[in-house]
């Protein structure tokens, strides 16, 4: 399991997420990179679930996001409905976090594509702690969401036994 936490403001966007990967209760590996940059580096996501579940919807995504010049939006839809409704990509288990300069999404294989009111997107087993603690943050400090998003995980990871302290935090300036 893990954690993923994104915010957005009026200045940037930033991601974040934590290393840990589980088999069952044990605790594999700690440093696991699931903070990726796709499409030259424009769009940034993040995963909870398989890795190569998600490596693999990322590819067909940023395949998408070519073939609709960049439209994030567009592209997740019909990534969303191949996700739904295709024989082997049903049967993928992940969620993704994509956030580029003008939106952010979370994409489910439920069929979910969802923009978040308040900017906070959080997934994964400590996602709620971190969701709260953000929330909290953001309205209550002028700290920088970059800060924010690394306080947060902060927070899951000493609660949440499937979280860890190696972050890997990714920001987009616009």
């Amino acid at each position: 399991m893990t954690t993923i936490l994104s915010i957005r403001d009026n200045k940037s966007v930033v991601i974040g997420g934590d290393g840990q990967a589980t088999l069952g209760n044990n605790i594999i590996k700690d440093n696991v990179i699931k903070i990726k940059k796709i499409y030259n580096n424009k769009i940034l996501s993040g995963f909870s679930g398989s890795t190569s579940d998600s490596f693999t919807l990322l590819e067909i995504l940023e395949k998408k996001i070519d073939f609709y010049q960049g439209n994030l939006l567009k592209s997740a839809l019909e990534l969303s409905k191949d996700w739904r409704t295709d024989k082997f990509l049903r049967r993928l288990e992940t969620m993704l976090i994509v956030v580029n300069k003008n939106i952010s999404l979370l994409i489910t294989g439920n069929g979910d594509v969802m923009q978040f009111d308040d900017n906070i997107i959080a997934i994964g087993s400590g996602g709620m702690y971190a969701r709260s603690s953000a929330k909290a943050l953001v309205e209550n400090t002028k700290l920088p969401i970059k800060d924010i998003v690394n306080k947060s995980l902060k927070i899951a990871s000493e609660i949440c036994i499937y979280t860890n302290n190696n972050f890997i935090i990714e920001e987009l300036i616009y």
